[in-house]
């Protein structure tokens, strides 16, 4: 089991120290989102300060940004990095693109999706072999480079690629192309394993692929403490992040797979009125307890591996850390974790 987490910084000086921190814990890989900030200019000052573990975007939206761009800062950080960076791409809703991110929405996400990662490959085989350029689909195209714009091969070795998957194409689009999926914390185990896994797996089939060459990345959300009213405390934010993402209709289907289709209507119409702090009260324990492992710090490890082990093959979890104490605890539960 591979451990993974997340950072969001506010200063070069607290990203660099909470790398560090992170690979001293034992995490083997960390990501950056891309909520608020870009996911690419972070993963410099980790390289920098990491020697060991693996990091990545958790994940960058493609459409804003062309194949072409994404390629070169993906081959750069591959590349300064001595072969550790994993490239995590998403499409977001039409919604953010076009109004968030000025990004025309032509068609649907997923075929456009796949013919990106195709053009990337092309792209990075270029760079690589020297190939000519001579990829062209519907909505991108790589079919001019002169030997000045080409940054020229990569001794570190292919280059990873992962995406966050929700609906069954993309799914069987992560078993076809992928090396990986980074599935989306707003997930439950069961929609993982009925919907999730068996669509990978039809699409590592059709490449003739099987499952287990697909890194599987996942997690929820951790809700912890010394003790239960710690615990209550915590559960508020949590649910207010649920609500949120339970609010967009992309993510319906897993909650329709439990039987609360209606929580995300209302979630979504709450959400067009506005009225995001109530939102959270359509969240219930019985709800949160889907999403999130709920537990007091002594309580973590024999959870976490009844809901997550045989079901990832790295783990994304962590939880804030206010004193010594919270990392020594950190650090024991992430080399228990790791155990065979």
């Amino acid at each position: 089991m591979r451990i993974e987490t997340a950072v969001v910084a506010p200063t070069i000086e607290a990203l660099a120290k909470y790398a560090g921190q992170m690979e001293e814990i034992g995490y083997d890989s960390i990501i950056t989102p891309e909520a608020g900030h870009d996911p690419f200019l972070p993963l410099m000052i980790v390289a920098e300060h990491t020697k060991r573990m693996t990091f990545g975007t958790g994940v960058a939206i493609a459409f804003p940004r062309s194949p072409f761009v994404t390629a070169q800062m993906a081959w750069d950080l591959q590349r300064y990095s001595g072969g550790r960076f994993l490239l995590g791409l998403g499409t977001q809703v039409k919604g953010h693109n076009e109004r968030r991110y000025s990004t025309p929405w032509p068609s649907p996400p997923g075929p456009r999706m796949r013919e990106y990662i195709l053009c990337l490959k092309a792209i990075f085989n270029t760079f690589q072999s020297s190939a000519r350029p001579d990829f062209t689909g519907k909505h991108y195209q790589f079919t001019l480079i002169s030997p000045f714009f080409n940054p020229g091969p990569n001794q570190n070795g292919q280059l990873p690629i992962y995406i966050s998957a929700v609906n069954k194409y993309n799914c069987r689009l992560v078993g076809e192309l992928c090396d990986g999926i980074r599935m989306h914390g707003f997930n439950t185990a069961k929609y993982t394993k009925e919907v999730i896994l068996p669509a990978i797996e039809e699409g590592a089939r059709k490449a003739g692929r099987k499952l287990s060459d697909i890194d599987v990345v996942g997690g929820g959300f951790i809700v912890t403490g010394r003790n239960q009213e710690e615990i209550e405390k915590a559960k508020g934010p949590v649910k207010q992040q649920i609500a949120f993402y339970g609010s967009t209709r992309a993510y319906f289907p897993v909650l329709e797979l439990h039987g609360w289709g209606e929580v995300g209507q209302r979630l979504f119409r709450l959400s067009m009125e506005g009225k995001w702090p109530q939102m959270a009260e359509e969240i219930t324990d019985e709800i949160l307890d889907e999403f999130a492992v709920v537990g007091t710090y002594d309580e973590l490890l024999p959870k976490i591996k009844e809901r997550y082990f045989g079901l990832v093959s790295t783990l994304d979890f962590g939880f804030g850390l206010r004193s010594a104490e919270d990392q020594e605890r950190l650090s024991w539960l992430v080399q228990e974790l790791k155990k065979p």
